[in-house]
């Protein structure tokens, strides 16, 4: 018996994969991903994780460099 209050659905999409290397933000794009469309959780294969981390590790020119403000969460 499933006793949450959602379906597990899960629908194929594009999204941005996100993370900090070396002190930097890397930001790669249109990476295939299972995303549940209520919960906004992300799921990826782990080929698709060893092609992001062979990307990061390559670090071939970028498509485009982006400017963005960071903010500190207030303790």
């Amino acid at each position: 018996m499933n006793d949450y209050p959602w379906k597990e659905l899960l629908v194929e999409a594009s999204v941005n994969y996100v993370m900090e290397e070396d002190g930097e933000l890397v930001i790669i794009e249109k990476v295939p991903a299972r995303v549940n469309p209520e919960t906004g959780e992300q799921l990826l294969s782990t080929k698709t994780i060893q092609r992001l981390r062979e990307m990061i590790k390559e670090r071939k020119k970028p498509a485009r460099i982006i400017k963005t403000p960071i903010y500190e969460f207030p303790s």
